[in-house]
């Protein structure tokens, strides 16, 4: 796929072998730079230094900070697009999920053509530079 190789994702999710299956899945839909944290707080100290396109987050997080928590902060202090992965479908989750503002809920398990339409409709919502000048 042209053009989605400058794309920066990060995926935070506690269990590292779900975080790697999705690295891998990542990298064969086109997009190579991924970074990933284990927490909410890693998550949020490395987006103090290092900014990204985009986020997939595992609700359930351990650590103090869970992913909904983690999202609402990177919402607020980053206004980075975060897509939720999740195993939870009941509805009282869905909806304190949907309090964080993502751009995308996937539930687990998910398919690559899930991720790659997450990707797109995450980023399809976020200004660009060029369209931030036309507004103002």
């Amino acid at each position: 796929m042209s053009g989605t190789n400058q794309i920066s994702i990060m995926v935070v999710e506690d269990d590292g072998i779900i975080a790697f299956d999705i690295m891998i899945r990542l990298q064969e839909l086109g997009y190579p730079d991924i970074e990933y944290a284990m927490s909410g707080e890693d998550a949020l100290h490395y987006l103090s230094l290092h900014p990204v396109d985009l986020i997939f987050m595992d609700i359930t997080l351990g650590g103090n900070m869970d992913g909904i928590q983690t999202a609402a902060a990177v919402r607020g202090r980053y206004g980075i697009p975060v897509v939720f992965l999740t195993a939870h479908s009941d509805i009282s989750m869905r909806e304190k999920a949907m309090d964080a503002g993502p751009a995308g809920y996937i539930l687990k398990p998910f398919g690559d053509e899930d991720l790659q339409t997450a990707i797109e409709r995450a980023l399809s919502s976020v200004p660009t530079q060029d369209h931030i000048a036309t507004c103002v």
